[in-house]
């Protein structure tokens, strides 16, 4: 069995109470690896022109910029996890973070666009190890009610770095320091990775890891294969004109998928220790949310990278000024993030259901100021459609973090956090895909066109997200009760 020995700076004090800094301390650790990974993800959409300008970068390249990240990212998750439980999670977090501050330089230094392309799917990697640790290692550290804070500001920083990335690297090109333009972008990960890393050093729980834990290698290819056979043919099948080999790709991608499920249950009948434990997910609640939160993150990524393109492909502004538009949305999700726990512990997955449609809502607004401005209007006509966005996304995504993980049982906490944190980032990469192929397929009309009808499919997303949302019941009276403890 794993051991766990909390850090001697969590322990209490003569008086019986913990130093309120030392009991914060781990959480900022795992917070600020949880900030470098997803602010990674969408610091990338603001200098996607300025790396195509320098580095000749065709449009299935950027996506591939965007994509191959979340596909490294998703698809060595649940192996990562696995492996966490058998070294030790701190160690694995550690080693994530180590390979994603190596694997940034490595951006920051690229030449060509297929070495950067390398390199950013090294930075999944090194996301994939640290991110299903931090959930399993708040859940060392913290508690009842304390838990679920760790919980809400997991999910605020999740999302602030998120809807702040644009603005980040916008200000970093426009910065411009020491001449590094676009490259800014990844080498700012240094200074904040090296100081993650040498906090998790001293601040996180210690544990030995189980050294008995077994990491099935047939699964972890099945995943992978799966997920490459169906986000490969969706960021080349456009460019290439769908060829035959792109649909059977498809095709074989559901088939390992079925293999791996049929597999994995196989496994856990023998006694044996499958990828992840069909148990794991036998809550209807858990199943559910772990698709909602694929549908909201297929709407995240794609959304920001189009309309990123939108207002600097489309109407010339430059990177500091495309990422000032994103800042009201940023705005907005903190204060959604903010009042989502109050609203589930009211309204239950209401809540998730009143987010998602304010979510699709901001995307119909947005709609609304594009067919009227076009590419020459006031930028400001779009202001209140990302503000309604920012604040439908922030209370979907604290909502159904805390939906998921409040009905997991502790034993299976690393498992569900590891498919969360799975089903996120394929989102990421699926989304961008399939709205890549909707955006990239009708600029030849104009990037007002072309992120009109983008934004028609992100809007079915998030409608769909509402619709599975009314299903998601049950805990509302279990988070109001840790909430007022």
């Amino acid at each position: 069995m794993t051991t766990r020995t909390l850090d001697p700076t969590t322990a209490p004090t003569r008086r019986g109470r913990t130093p309120a800094l030392s009991e914060w301390l781990p959480l900022a650790v795992l917070l600020g690896g949880t900030f470098l990974v997803v602010l990674d993800f969408f610091i990338v959409n603001v200098g996607l022109p300025e790396i195509q300008r320098d580095l000749g970068a065709g449009d299935t390249a950027l996506e591939w910029l965007v994509a191959g990240y979340g596909l490294s990212f998703g698809g060595l998750l649940m192996a990562a996890s696995r492996l966490g439980e058998r070294w030790g999670r701190h160690r694995m977090y550690a080693a994530g973070v180590l390979v994603f501050v190596l694997a940034s330089t490595a951006c920051g230094l690229a030449r060509g666009v297929e070495v950067l392309v390398v390199a950013r799917i090294a930075q999944g990697l090194g996301a994939a190890m640290l991110a299903p640790m931090v959930l399993a290692l708040l859940g060392d550290v913290y508690d009842g009610p304390r838990r679920l804070r760790a919980l809400a500001a997991y999910s605020t920083v999740m999302g602030v770095a998120a809807a702040c990335g644009q603005l980040v690297g916008g200000a970093l090109i426009a910065a411009d320091p020491a001449g590094l333009g676009w490259r800014s972008i990844f080498l700012v990960n240094l200074p904040l990775g090296l100081v993650v890393l040498a906090g998790a050093a001293r601040v996180l729980p210690r544990n030995a890891g189980d050294r008995d834990s077994r990491v099935d290698v047939p699964g972890l290819v099945l995943v992978t294969a799966a997920t490459t056979a169906v986000i490969l043919p969706l960021l080349e099948g456009r460019r290439l004109g769908w060829p035959e080999w792109t649909w059977g790709s498809l095709a074989l991608g559901g088939v390992l998928a079925l293999v791996l499920v049929r597999r994995t249950r196989s496994l856990a009948q023998r006694g044996a220790a499958p990828l992840f434990h069909p148990a794991a997910f036998g809550s209807g609640l858990v199943r559910r949310g772990l698709v909602g939160q694929a549908l909201l993150f297929c709407g995240m990524a794609s959304y920001f990278m189009v309309l990123a393109l939108y207002l600097q492909v489309g109407r010339g502004l430059g990177p500091l000024p495309s990422g000032l538009v994103f800042t009201p949305m940023a705005l907005a999700y903190m204060v959604g993030t903010r009042r989502a726990a109050p609203l589930v512990a009211r309204f239950g997955g209401g809540a998730v259901v009143g987010g998602a449609a304010a979510f699709t809502c901001g995307h119909l607004l947005v709609l609304l100021a594009v067919g009227s401005i076009g590419t020459g209007g006031d930028v400001l006509w779009l202001v209140p459609g990302l503000v309604v966005a920012g604040a439908g996304m922030g209370v979907c995504l604290s909502a159904l973090v805390g939906s998921v993980m409040g009905a997991v049982e502790p034993r299976h906490a690393a498992t569900v956090s590891g498919a969360l944190s799975t089903v996120q980032q394929l989102g990421n990469a699926v989304g961008v895909a399939l709205i890549g192929i909707v955006y990239f397929g009708a600029t030849a009309r104009g990037a007002d066109v072309a992120f009109e009808r983008s934004l028609w499919w992100l809007a079915a997303g998030t409608t769909a997200l509402a619709v599975l949302a009314t299903r998601l019941t049950g805990n509302a009276g279990r988070v109001s009760r840790l909430d007022q403890g």
